[in-house]
């Protein structure tokens, strides 16, 4: 028994419910092929890792009895979600009044931003923020700072603690905004290099070089944004792109001598793969062949994108199957209007449906879960629920409440019980996240 144990390290255990994760992309194959069901099934976890995924009764045989079994009896297990596009900085205006983007900006986030040169502001919020993430069942995220290196410093330091996956990065921004908030071409550079050299690959840490969008960096700090991925190209791209109708049109007035808004990233080095676009509203096809071509990802931000009026992103159009590109879900928080990915899925069905392309369940799981993944090439560590994966899952309870459970047991498929849970589910359906092989939170019902 010991040896057996030993196999299975001292630290070993084991969740049993539901299992569902995705191999495929269901956008280019068939659900059937994608969609991995395991109606009682089994996940042992083992120093932080997936060390095995099956049914139960098989997994159950081998198992040494001193091994720990949590049973989820109303449980669906799922990889952890993945937001690819989130505003930390953000949190504490979350709600306010819309406007439309360039208004919104001026009148609530800068202002908002500017509290972030105050370290202890940044950690009070780092910590809110990240206990947001973990109730609503997010284990990665890749998030806006702000252009202060105390607000990454804050927000790094409390992800380490829970050795959570994470990408985040100062904000690069030299004008069109208040002075406050602006850095230089040079101290944006040497502050983004300090940065990396102190979080990139520090644990489960990476970095992104973060202009805010093209308006408001010069052509010479995106040229030296450029340069810096260059000289770190581990590392990640992370901005904003054809969001608003006015932005894209500022942005041409700005930099005439490009011939769409991703040329501009484009002409200074920073599309490719681990470079990733937030909203992309209305991007043009020769723009995403240029996505497609370089294998830079966008983020689809459907709360956001309704909440000020921005338009309708385009699945379809973005996976096309003669050049898909690959697509995450972003919340988006403070435009956005929830941390819940599942309150996400729901605007991202209904944005389907207002462009007549409607998303079934299978499709907008892998939006939240293996095309985050892939989006941010971190399909070889998270994503789905394989042996050997990095052990970030979620259970989500499929009777959190008394509608929901009445729903659910009219159901007659997987399918059908994922898709409600994507139109009825809100953070209060989460009722565990595992971060890394640990609980770190656990909803009391």
């Amino acid at each position: 028994m010991n040896e057996l144990m030993q196999e299975y390290g001292s630290n070993c255990f084991a969740v049993r419910g539901a299992i569902v994760y995705l191999t495929g992309d269901p956008f280019l194959e068939t659900a059937e092929t994608c969609l991995q069901y395991i109606e009682d099934g089994l996940l042992i976890i083992d120093a932080g890792k997936i060390l095995s995924c099956g049914t139960a009764q098989k997994l159950l045989r081998s198992l040494p009895a001193a091994v720990p079994v949590q049973t989820y009896p109303h449980g669906i297990i799922l990889p952890g979600f993945i937001d690819t596009h989130i505003h930390y900085v953000q949190t504490d205006m979350i709600g306010s009044y819309g406007e439309q983007l360039l208004d919104w900006l001026n009148t609530y986030t800068f202002p908002e931003e500017l509290k972030f040169s105050d370290p202890f502001h940044c950690k009070n919020v780092a910590k809110r923020f990240m206990d947001q993430l973990l109730k609503s069942g997010t284990t990665t995220a890749m998030v806006f700072c702000a252009v202060y290196p105390e607000s990454v410093n804050a927000l790094f330091e409390e992800a380490q603690k829970i050795n959570m996956r994470l990408i985040a990065g100062k904000v690069l921004m030299d004008r069109n905004a208040p002075e406050g908030l602006l850095d230089t071409v040079q101290s944006g550079y040497a502050d983004s290099k300090r940065l990396i050299e102190r979080w990139h690959g520090t644990g489960r840490l990476s970095y992104a070089i973060t202009p805010r969008f093209a308006p408001t960096s010069s052509p010479e700090q995106l040229e030296a944004a450029g340069q810096l991925w260059k000289e770190h190209p581990t590392t990640y791209i992370q901005s904003h792109i054809s969001e608003n109708k006015k932005e894209v049109a500022w942005a041409a007035s700005l930099f005439p001598e490009r011939k769409n808004y991703l040329d501009i990233y484009h002409h200074y080095g920073l599309t490719g793969k681990q470079a990733l676009y937030a909203h992309g509203v209305h991007l043009l096809e020769e723009e995403f062949q240029c996505c497609y071509d370089t294998g830079t990802s966008l983020a689809h931000c459907p709360t956001s994108n309704m909440f000020l009026g921005s338009g309708l992103f385009d699945v379809s159009a973005a996976k096309n199957k003669k050049r898909p590109v690959e697509v995450g879900l972003g919340t988006d928080v403070g435009a956005g209007t929830s941390f819940s990915m599942l309150v996400t899925l729901n605007e991202a069905y209904k944005t389907g449906q207002l462009r007549n392309v409607p998303l079934d369940a299978v499709k907008l799981l892998y939006l939240a879960t293996l095309g985050g993944a892939r989006a941010l090439s971190l399909e070889d560590k998270i994503g789905t629920l394989e042996a050997g994966k990095e052990a970030d899952f979620i259970v989500l309870n499929t009777h959190a409440t008394s509608l929901m459970k009445e729903r659910m047991e009219r159901v007659t498929s997987i399918q059908e019980a994922l898709f409600l849970l994507t139109v009825l589910g809100t953070e209060e359906t989460v009722e565990a996240t595992y971060v890394a092989g640990k609980l770190v939170y656990k909803k009391q019902f």
